[in-house]
């Protein structure tokens, strides 16, 4: 039942304005031309952008870098970003720094992602960590969709609350939905979500009273069985020295490869992912892994 008062004390001449929220797309388009892969679509709406393609590595790997110049996302702000692959070509997608999501102000936040890899392609989505500040109430979708011989990189890192302020996650809400199909076949659907404060912050079952995950996605498989065990190592190893009570771990199914990572900081978080990122490129695309010049600035 609603209750309308409406008593003169709280009549008006004028409704309120409507508050004014960021609708923002970006559209992306790669494409491969006699080995150099070129971007040949950029449409935007609102503040999104990619400024020139970078080739870091050579011309056969096209470098994207995705601007939000309002810096962070307040309450209500909605993002859409469309990467489409061409056929062989091969793209890595980043971001200059920190995703921010401000506290909601009582209106949910949306970003969609749509990435498509078509035959041959090589993708890589490799945006540097979110930042959800207390009460931020945020809805994260995540659709990619490979063609039966596309190879595909991603990764997330998710920070809740601004640790290095002394600010914890106490209050409003995160989803997320990840799905990835290959050849029009699902191969992963993964949904989720959690509320500031609550027990799940602190349960074993969910965030065991970390503030930081991090997720490394590949697909096809790529390691033989060798390889997989030196990459548990590796990262597990390394983890026990840079961060006291972190953990991380690595399964490989049927079409993918899936690593993990939960502790504390977004700075080991991201030196963690590089170190996995690195040891599964070469083995997925055939390529070195060089650490893109933004990531170090």
């Amino acid at each position: 039942m609603i209750l309308t008062d409406l008593s003169p004390s709280i009549i008006h001449d004028h409704a309120p304005a409507k508050k004014q929220h960021w609708q923002a797309k970006l559209q992306l388009g790669f494409s491969d031309d006699q080995g150099v892969t070129r971007l040949t679509e950029r449409d935007h709406t609102g503040p999104l952008r990619v400024q020139k393609p970078l080739y870091p590595e050579g011309q056969k790997i096209c470098h994207a870098i995705i601007i939000h110049p309002p810096g962070g996302v307040v309450g209500g702000d909605e993002l859409s970003i469309t990467a489409k692959l061409g056929t062989a070509s091969h793209a890595l997608i980043t971001t200059p720094g920190a995703a921010k999501w401000y506290r909601s102000n009582g209106y949910t936040s949306q970003q969609h992602i749509h990435l498509l890899a078509e035959a041959g392609s090589k993708l890589e989505w490799l945006p540097q960590e979110t930042i959800f500040f207390d009460d931020a109430q945020v809805d994260l979708h995540q659709t990619i969709q490979l063609a039966q011989d596309a190879c595909y990189i991603g990764s997330d890192i998710l920070c809740f609350g601004r640790t290095a302020s002394g600010e914890s996650y106490r209050s409003g809400k995160i989803k997320q939905l990840t799905r990835i199909e290959r050849a029009g076949k699902l191969i992963w659907n993964e949904q989720g979500s959690i509320r500031g404060g609550s027990a799940a912050m602190s349960s074993r079952m969910g965030l065991a009273g970390n503030t930081v995950c991090a997720t490394v996605i590949a697909s096809p498989a790529p390691l033989n069985a060798a390889g997989l065990q030196a990459l548990r190592d590796q990262t597990h190893n390394w983890l026990q020295q840079a961060e006291a009570g972190a953990q991380c771990g690595v399964s490989q199914l049927k079409s993918l490869l899936v690593a993990r990572y939960l502790g504390n900081s977004s700075e080991t978080a991201k030196q963690w992912m590089t170190m996995v990122w690195q040891h599964l490129r070469p083995a997925l695309m055939q390529e070195n892994a060089v650490i893109p010049r933004i990531w170090n600035t």
